[in-house]
């Protein structure tokens, strides 16, 4: 008899956006009058920049020619691609990373998931509180944490919390942690990291051997040029 993965049956009771969505518009039917500021999933609000625009339509007429039709690409993605990634976003910045390093997948939040493939089931993984959801909900459904409990924690996390007494900038953890999640400029707060904060990570992630998932997700709105972007 085929069985599910009972995982899934750990997770609490909806993900946090259908939730909150759920209850916007609940509220909105009872009062259609209302104004509602929508502080929830971090939605684009602009229009596509024409460059982008331009080269959407310039790919899709390109599509639509046998000439220049193209099908399945590379598995990492196209050379070219890898190479103007190398070259614009870290080589520009001093940091030695080769195209060979980089891959084109189909996005951040797969990703998250995914990546999960290649760590056993036995680590320690730390998360700060608040964190992103999908950085739980992954390892939930990978089987790396226990049940949730009373507080709504899952046990086999360790939960680092973030507050306005320490800057909204986790703390090291008290024990040996083997996987690391961090995000800067941090969902959901908002807060950035300097680069003597992160050292301090770096510095205990060699002393642990662990392994820091560092998620830059936002890093385009850093402003102050003293400030690492990964």
């Amino acid at each position: 008899m085929a069985t599910i993965n009972n995982n899934y049956l750990k997770l609490k009771a909806g993900y946090l956006f259908p939730e909150i969505a759920r209850r916007v518009n609940t509220f909105a039917e009872a009062h259609p009058e209302a104004k509602i500021i929508k502080l929830g999933i971090g939605d684009v609000t602009e229009p596509l920049p024409e460059a982008c625009r331009q080269a959407i339509i310039k790919a899709v007429e390109e599509m639509g020619d046998r000439s220049t039709f193209k099908g399945y690409g590379p598995e990492q993605g196209y050379g070219w691609l890898r190479e103007k990634i190398a070259a614009e976003d870290f080589q520009a910045r001093g940091c030695d990373i080769d195209a060979s390093e980089i891959f084109i997948s189909d996005g951040s939040k797969c990703d998250t998931g995914n990546i999960l493939d290649i760590f056993g089931h036995d680590n320690t993984i730390a998360v700060t509180d608040p964190v992103y959801p999908v950085y739980v909900d992954t390892n939930v459904m990978a089987g790396n944490t226990g049940d949730v409990n009373e507080k709504g924690e899952y046990e086999g996390l360790v939960y680092l919390p973030i507050t306005a007494e320490n800057n909204f900038t986790a703390e090291l953890p008290t024990q040996k942690v083997d996987l690391i999640y961090l995000c800067f400029p941090n969902n959901p707060t908002g807060a950035t990291a300097t680069k003597e904060y992160l050292q301090t990570w770096v510095d205990y992630a060699k002393a642990n051997d662990a392994i820091i998932l560092f998620d830059a997700a936002y890093e385009a709105f850093i402003t102050d040029a003293s400030l690492p972007h990964s």
